[in-house]
């Protein structure tokens, strides 16, 4: 892995971030908090990004490449669009990372440090600070909402085929 040092806040990284599908939403000030928090890691294939049972607090969004998720030595699916979050369950129920994430070719991830909060402290009212989070959550539940629909999905495929094994 190759990784760059804590992003600046700059207009140009700013306008960067803009880019990303899932960080549309977010006002500039808030752009500047995440890149406070935000490094750019480069993978090369076959490289583990995250490992199953770590304790890391790193979450990411996909820049460029795919990642292929794993569980118990299992592929559980691949992704590979641009801003795609990955990691977040981590974050959200402060459990051990549920599967491993390996890189499919060359990757590029923007990781957010999630540990690194007095980072953010310096400056900002409270009631920032909540609205950053606030959103960064918001954006966590509409990824896992949409997750969970393809989940409910193939679950009802292997049902269908498991009744038809049984015929």
């Amino acid at each position: 892995m190759i990784e760059s040092k804590y992003l600046k806040e700059n207009i140009e990284n700013i306008q960067k971030l803009m880019s990303i599908p899932a960080l549309k939403n977010f006002e500039t000030k808030a752009l500047g908090k995440l890149l406070r928090l935000s490094k750019i890691r480069q993978y090369d294939h076959g490289e583990r990004i995250i490992k199953e049972g770590d304790l890391d607090p790193w979450l990411y969004f996909l820049l460029n490449g795919k990642i292929r998720i794993g569980k118990a030595g299992h592929d559980i699916g691949t992704i590979d669009r641009k801003g795609e979050i990955f990691g977040e369950m981590r974050i959200i129920d402060s459990l051990s990372r549920s599967a491993s994430v390996f890189a499919v070719g060359k990757t590029v991830c923007l990781a957010v440090d999630t540990s690194a909060g007095e980072r953010l402290s310096a400056e900002g009212s409270r009631d920032e600070k909540l609205d950053f989070l606030l959103l960064l959550y918001r954006i966590f539940a509409e990824y896992m909402s949409i997750r969970l629909r393809l989940t409910n999905d193939e679950l009802i495929k292997a049902k269908k085929r498991v009744e038809l094994l049984r015929k």
